[in-house]
């Protein structure tokens, strides 16, 4: 139905004194503000800088606005350091000077203000008022992003895109963050400040992002936070938490977790020690191929702690961690094979695992290494000046035995 005149002119009327009454509240809102602020309330003084910036019940005055803002600023508001910082970037009200504008927008970043962990993270990004760093541009946009802001989220995962960053992952991570909040992602921000990449190092928020991600059942983040209860580190230590950590790490199937809980049980740290329980706990991750817990187990055959003795088995276990690399592994079946013990002679072999484990720096396998070049009866790999090298480089490595075998053989020339 087309409108008629009069109903046309009421409803301009209607606007028009809605208007004039919302000029009139705009006007006295502004003396009140302004009355407030010379009394030297910083909210207000703030509040009467942004009528300024705005024209809200007053003429726009970016000056006076300012002015406002510095005032406010000075007294530690955290919103007018940002204002007035971001004046100061662009030159309104005041003439353009990035630095200052860097020094307000620390302020108030550092109250943790979101924007201005923004806009500081943008001024590292681009030099401008700071000396330019992406490592801090990443902790600043992260920061922000972490408090919910898209810009900084979006200038992360730019960074990522382009390569700025110190650590790609840091932009990568907080992005996914972002989006997905899942616990791989809490577990990589724990990492990074754990390790101090691309953000300051600081153990007490890495403890709080493997936190998070323990709380969503992250694996890895359940391990990485039961180390940090265990060591005392980011967080005060507890055996008892840290037990918990690695046992729901371990009910999840991590052999990391299952060989330190073994080995907690094994050497009754922080908890009652249990040999059949360490056997118990260390028997899976060892099946599947886990180098340190297959150490274990063969340590445990060996002494009959927890299983039976068994000097055929534990030198089966200990092969398996050998051949992957573990030293001390390495350097007991060597012994084995060196007298005998659960396996057949062979001094073949024997060199073959000492020479393995002492040229990777193995003190032990060093010593005995050196005697086996001087007790082979059959003269096969009897060499004096080599044992006099591996006695020395074991007493380099702290062993007293090596020291004074290596002083003998040299007051005989060797």
């Amino acid at each position: 139905m087309p409108l008629s005149k009069t109903s046309f002119i009421h409803k301009v009327i209607v606007f028009l004194v809605a208007a004039s009454f919302s000029v009139l509240t705009m006007a006295s809102d502004f003396q009140i503000t302004q009355k407030a602020a010379y009394q030297g309330n910083d909210s207000a003084q703030n509040n009467l800088g942004v009528m300024y910036a705005k024209g809200e019940g007053v003429q726009q005055d970016y000056a006076k606005a300012a002015e406002w803002y510095l005032k406010a600023a000075n007294q530690g508001n955290i919103y007018a350091q940002k204002s007035i910082g971001f004046m100061y970037a662009k030159g309104e009200g005041v003439r353009q000077d990035y630095t200052k504008a860097a020094q307000w927008i620390q302020k108030s970043a550092n109250q943790g203000h979101p924007q201005a962990q923004n806009f500081l993270g943008a001024m590292y990004e681009y030099g401008k008022g700071v000396r330019q760093d992406y490592a801090k541009a990443a902790e600043w946009y992260l920061k922000a992003a972490n408090q919910g802001n898209a810009l900084a989220k979006n200038n992360l995962e730019k960074m990522y895109t382009t390569g700025k960053s110190v650590r790609r992952g840091v932009a990568k991570s907080t992005a996914t963050l972002a989006s997905q909040s899942d616990g791989a992602a809490f577990l990589n921000l724990g990492m990074m400040y754990y390790k101090g990449e691309g953000v300051q190092q600081d153990y007490a928020k890495a403890a709080e992002w493997f936190q998070k991600g323990a709380n969503q059942g992250n694996t890895n983040s359940l391990f990485f936070l039961g180390n940090l209860y265990r060591k005392g580190i980011g967080v005060h230590q507890n055996d008892a938490k840290a037990m918990q950590m690695y046992e729901k790490a371990a009910n999840q199937g991590d052999t990391d977790a299952q060989w330190i809980l073994a080995g907690m049980y094994y050497y009754g740290d922080g908890v009652r020690q249990d040999y059949i329980k360490a056997a118990e706990l260390v028997q899976d991750p060892a099946n599947r191929g886990h180098a340190n817990s297959q150490y274990l187990l063969g340590l445990m055959h060996y002494y009959g702690e927890g299983v039976q003795q068994d000097y055929a088995k534990a030198a089966q276990w200990y092969l398996k961690a050998a051949n992957q690399g573990d030293i001390t592994a390495q350097t007991l079946l060597g012994i084995m094979y060196a007298n005998g013990i659960g396996i057949r002679q062979d001094y073949a072999k024997a060199m073959q695992m000492y020479e393995k484990s002492a040229n990777q720096g193995h003190a032990d396998a060093q010593y005995f290494l050196a005697k086996t070049y001087i007790e082979d009866a059959n003269d096969k790999y009897q060499d004096y000046s080599k044992a006099s090298k591996w006695f020395r480089k074991s007493c380099e490595n702290g062993m007293q035995e090596g020291c004074n075998s290596y002083q003998a053989l040299k007051a005989k020339g060797y």
